[in-house]
């Protein structure tokens, strides 16, 4: 592990201020240290000194890649072409920035391996509080029976978990974006009341009690969801960005099916209970390795720090940072605005981001129902135990990784060649991939649906579902990096907030009709055949959402005020 980790982590950073700056100092305060000319307090600009911001283009250098002169929702970072001028605002201030192109303290000039290592953080971090999703519905029935409650109710603490992961992002994204706090010390913050949290829900004695400590756990699970890919944006140079966040993604899509499988096994040989002292163990884990080892990444936060111990150093009062000029013209209106109706403003008067939410809803909602669907086949039908059903759900994990190898090489060679190549690349390259997924969604369903009889193996229903899963992996990673591509910088945040928060509404809801769905359309010989055939035929519907894109992709941009 590198210094760098130590020291910019939440340890460190306490450290660093308990010690009053001895230990875990940063380059600028070494005893042989220069500061630049133009820091220093008695320094006049020159007209020659002054350089443009570029806050929305990317440029191609002359070695045939793109240079890092982009600001954007997940890397905030003004830098100058040549990243070691000065900046005027306002011919008063001088904006800080990184010292030249290549600066060790910009994270997205760390070396491979500490950027994977960073990745495989966030990711470990998104499985770890993810998986609690879903973790204790092995043990709905003995919930059902110590409660004295139906099974719709003992599905409200599912629900209400996934709701609360969705209106999280509302207050935390926009926290992440503000220089001040950053994203380490909220993923840690957030955790550790994380942590804590599933230590009354494994002693609580009445459901009430239960639905609204899974509500406030899912609240305090959601900065890792929500900021886990603008966290991996820090770190990634754009055009590797989306194998990146399929990296990161893995954690985020496989943890649910984690859940169900290690709680299948902790209610057998313990009970319901210990599906949450297990969350709090491998969580409280989490918790201590990431407060050693997760750096500061937001390029705004790291800024910020920089400019303040640059003035300390100094005594220029003129010296600042971008995040500390947005947040003086900040009004409480506009942080109101953009923190609680933007997102929605941008769902209903949008047509791309409302379809891709409807879509992205409708597919996240059939990965929930899995969890409802499976009991009815596997143990009702093939009278599988409460074990042998948890290891069924490895079959959603197998798709999704089968689908990871096969999108990243393919991504590669249709977006990050071409932009080394220095070719134009529009957002609609990421679509044809999206078609393939839902056919491959679709096909899924019908073959898990109409497989899953009395006298059939039970290899084929989990090949559907594996089936399904990979189309799902699939539509999720194109459709975020063409709203990705599709949007200005500044909206990005209100976007994906916008889209957390409408599809996990959605999704919290299917669970709760889901075996009654599947209950009322079942045939003896075929109990789950006409449900899934009914999800099938929606998302065969839905099918036409990407072919839009991709046939009308640029007029749609062309009349929106938020698009590129």
């Amino acid at each position: 592990m590198h210094y760098r980790f130590l020291r910019d982590s939440f340890v460190g950073r306490v450290t660093y201020h308990l010690s009053k700056h001895k230990y875990f100092a940063h380059p600028e305060e070494a005893k042989d240290y220069i500061v630049p000319e133009k820091y220093l307090a008695d320094y006049k600009p020159t007209l020659a000194d002054d350089t443009s911001i570029n806050f929305e283009k990317e440029e191609i250098d002359n070695q045939g890649e793109p240079n890092s002169s982009q600001s954007s929702s997940s890397n905030n970072t003004i830098v100058d072409n040549n990243n070691n001028n000065d900046n005027d605002v306002d011919g008063d201030k001088i904006v800080v920035t990184w010292d030249g192109d290549d600066d060790p303290e910009n994270p997205q000039n760390w070396p491979t391996l500490q950027k994977a290592f960073f990745i495989f953080q966030i990711s470990f971090l998104t499985t770890s509080v993810y998986m609690g999703s879903a973790v204790y519905t092995p043990g709905i029935e003995e919930l059902m029976h110590d409660f004295g409650i139906g099974r719709v109710v003992a599905t409200l603490p599912l629900t209400l978990f996934v709701i609360g992961y969705g209106v999280g992002p509302l207050v935390f994204s926009p926290m992440s974006e503000n220089a001040i706090f950053g994203r380490t010390s909220i993923y840690i913050i957030t955790l550790f009341l994380f942590v804590i949290l599933q230590i009354p829900t494994a002693l609580v004695n009445n459901i009430a009690g239960l639905c609204i400590l899974r509500f406030l756990g899912g609240f305090f699970a959601s900065p890792c969801l929500a900021t886990g890919g603008a966290s991996v944006a820090d770190v990634v140079k754009f055009w590797n960005l989306p194998v990146g966040l399929a990296a990161w993604s893995l954690g985020a899509v496989c943890g649910p099916s984690f859940g169900p499988f290690f709680g299948s096994i902790l209610t057998v040989k313990a009970s319901w209970r210990w599906t949450f002292w297990f969350m709090c163990i491998i969580s409280g884990f989490s918790f201590v390795m990431l407060c050693f080892t997760l750096p500061e990444t937001f390029g705004k936060t790291l800024l910020y720090r920089k400019a303040k111990r640059l003035r300390a150093i100094t005594g220029n009062d003129r010296i600042t940072s971008e995040g500390e000029v947005e947040n003086s013209k900040m009004t409480s209106h506009e942080l109101i605005i953009d923190t609680l109706w933007r997102p929605l403003e941008i769902t209903v008067m949008e047509p791309v981001v409302l379809l891709i939410n409807i879509y992205i809803a409708m597919v996240y909602s059939i990965l929930y129902l899995f969890f409802e669907v499976f009991p009815i086949y596997f143990v009702g039908v093939k009278h599988f135990t409460l074990v042998e059903l948890g290891t069924t759900y490895m079959s959603i994990v197998i798709g999704i990784v089968i689908a990871a190898f096969i999108y990243i090489p393919v991504i590669r060679q249709k977006f990050t060649k071409p932009i080394l190549r220095q070719e134009q690349v529009f957002p609609e390259v990421f679509i044809p991939i999206a078609i393939v997924g839902g056919i491959l969604l679709t096909s899924g369903l019908f073959i898990f649906g109409w497989s899953a009889n009395r006298t059939t193996h039970w290899v084929g229903p989990l090949f559907g579902a594996a089936t399904t899963a990979s189309g799902a992996f699939l539509i999720f990673q194109t459709l975020f990096n063409f709203m990705g591509a599709s949007f200005k910088p500044h909206y990005i945040a209100s976007v994906f907030a916008s889209n957390d928060l409408f599809r996990s509404v959605i999704a919290s809801v299917f669970p709760l009709f889901g075996a009654p769905l599947f209950d009322n359309l079942a045939t003896p010989e075929y109990p789950v055949a006409w449900g899934s055939s009914v999800l099938g035929f929606i998302t065969l519907v839905m099918i036409a959402i990407p072919v839009l894109f991709y046939l009308n992709g640029p007029k749609l941009r062309a009349r929106s005020k938020y698009a590129n």
